[in-house]
């Protein structure tokens, strides 16, 4: 039986693939690696979770908090304008990635200084979340839920607020013992307020072992040498870079925003790249393949 009829998610029309033959033998090698040579690295916002509905966009875990009523209408423009300018920076498909860095770190630590003037309470995170728009992709419990069972690590690498995404996880009942989260995470002081945000800053752009203090995490998988990777930025490519040994990688790129500008740049860069696929219908049905046991 040929690859292409076990793997019918690669026919689907959101697919695009630089090389269709060279994925089939990644997979290939997956599969005979099985569950106990596999790892996943996925970013989380607008990978895991959805990046529009219904022709709005949903939220990220930065927005969900410029969004809420924790926020004053003040510090609601403050955020704003800043996205307004920095956000066309970040996905500029002409600016070099050298060039993005100090921007970015300025936008990201410009916009935490203005989440800390804002005494956020911790007690207050869970109600945010809950009241929020967010909207994880269709099969993301699958997603969740198969690795769990198979014991396969889950890493989720973002640049988004750690404590935020947690609660988003925890509240869809899917925060297994098999998931690691390295983030942006605030520090609240003894009477629970928004003082600061942890070291390092983890922004677009570092998501590397620049930031991975804890590359233990990382050596304590040195058997797990397949990797999956899901990200949607070109940034998101060097998340498996802390890999110890590894052999074989897999990169599903979403492609959400400016397809027709930036499809050449993620064909090129990623193995699978889904245009405008608001679900993880690729991802399961290539784990699916690949946890079978042959």
């Amino acid at each position: 039986m040929s690859l292409s009829h076990q793997l019918p998610v690669l026919e689907k029309a959101t697919v695009r693939m630089k090389d269709a033959e060279e994925v089939k033998n990644i997979i290939s090698r997956l599969r005979k690696g099985g569950a106990d040579q596999l790892q996943v690295i996925t970013d989380f916002d607008m990978t895991l979770t959805r990046f529009g509905f219904n022709g709005q966009r949903c939220p990220t875990s930065y927005n969900i908090i410029d969004n809420s009523r924790v926020i004053s209408e003040e510090g609601k423009k403050k955020l704003r304008d800043l996205l307004h300018y920095y956000y066309p920076i970040e996905i500029d498909p002409d600016r070099t990635v050298e060039d993005k860095l100090p921007l970015m770190v300025e936008w990201w630590t410009k916009a935490h200084s203005v989440l800390c003037q804002q005494k956020i309470l911790k007690s207050d995170i869970a109600q945010i979340v809950k009241e929020s728009d967010v909207m994880l992709r269709d099969g993301v419990k699958v997603f969740f839920d198969q690795l769990y069972q198979s014991r396969v690590p889950l890493f989720i690498f973002s640049a988004g607020v750690g404590d935020v995404l947690e609660e988003i996880i925890r509240q869809a009942g899917m925060f297994h013992p098999n998931v690691h989260v390295v983030s942006n995470y605030m520090d609240f002081d003894d009477c629970g307020v928004l003082r600061d945000f942890r070291e390092p800053l983890i922004h677009t752009y570092n998501k590397n072992n620049t930031v991975l203090e804890d590359t233990n995490y990382f050596q304590q998988l040195c058997t797990r040498t397949n990797i999956l990777l899901l990200g949607d930025s070109m940034g998101d490519l060097t998340m498996a870079d802390g890999v110890a040994n590894m052999e074989n990688i897999l990169r599903v790129g979403f492609l959400n925003d400016k397809v027709e500008e930036q499809r050449e740049k993620y064909v090129e860069a990623y193995d699978v790249v889904l245009e405008k696929d608001e679900t993880l219908d690729v991802a399961n049905g290539i784990l699916q393949f690949v946890l079978t046991e042959t």
